[in-house]
């Protein structure tokens, strides 16, 4: 516990006006910021479509793993880390897919076919051993869906979001503070963010869009993605809870 209050106490400082603006990632990559995942303490990872990337808190690059398309937003569980895989996101009938990396080097452990997120699977988070996989949707839809799968990625049950059409399904999955935070990417401004407890029932619509990584980083506290300047780069910035807005500057 420590460690992780000195990581907390240098990334944060001791009061919202000591936090840092934010953690640029190393470097420019070929295609846009899926998502991002940390332990918590000194490390982030970032997922760059047909990149993989493991930083420390000053962004700089600790492994690389060049990884096929298209790779989406990741978890840390343990010592691996899964990452979101689909060969046609938001169509139906898409091939989806986990891979499982070595946290420490990235090094490819296996890949699991995770059949049932017709649509792509597009993120992952995990939670009390299961993970929850997300993924796309199709015009049409008004409903999301989550699908549960126990600790070895067997599927176990589907659950469904009232939340209405939103763009291209859902990108990101955190869950944080016995919350589940879901982005997405928002129709005319709206619908960026989706809330539920953790059971997975909805309890706020936010138009703010952490569509591209949002990470819980110590109580009432987040990491939320950002691109900058060229094409690719991203950044993270800390965010906190807010009950009109889902999301604001924790700054």
């Amino acid at each position: 516990m420590l460690g992780l209050s000195l990581a907390l106490t240098t990334l944060y400082g001791t009061g919202l006006t000591d936090q840092p603006a934010e953690i640029a990632c190393e470097g420019k990559y070929t295609h846009h910021l899926q998502g991002i995942a940390g332990n918590g303490v000194d490390t982030i990872y970032w997922s760059f479509t047909t990149v993989l990337l493991k930083t420390d808190l000053q962004g700089k690059v600790l492994a690389r793993a060049d990884v096929p398309t298209h790779h989406g937003d990741l978890c840390l569980a343990g010592d691996k880390l899964y990452v979101a895989w689909s060969n046609k996101f938001n169509q139906p009938g898409a091939d989806s897919k986990v891979y499982i990396y070595k946290a420490d080097d990235l090094s490819l452990l296996s890949i699991v076919p995770v059949p049932e997120v017709s649509f792509g699977s597009g993120g992952m988070d995990y939670c009390d051993g299961h993970f929850f996989i997300i993924g796309g949707l199709p015009e049409g839809y008004e409903e999301n869906y989550v699908y549960e799968y126990d600790g070895d990625l067997r599927y176990l049950k589907t659950h469904v979001l009232p939340s209405g059409y939103t763009k291209l399904g859902i990108q990101t999955a955190c869950f944080h503070d016995d919350y589940w935070w879901f982005g997405c990417y928002t129709v005319e401004g709206k619908k960026g963010l989706l809330k539920a407890d953790r059971d997975l029932k909805l309890v706020g619509i936010y138009d703010i869009s952490p569509a591209i990584g949002l990470i819980g980083w110590g109580k009432d506290r987040f990491l939320m993605s950002k691109h900058f300047g060229d094409k690719w780069q991203a950044k993270v910035v800390p965010m906190k809870p807010d009950d009109k807005l889902g999301l604001v500057a924790a700054h």
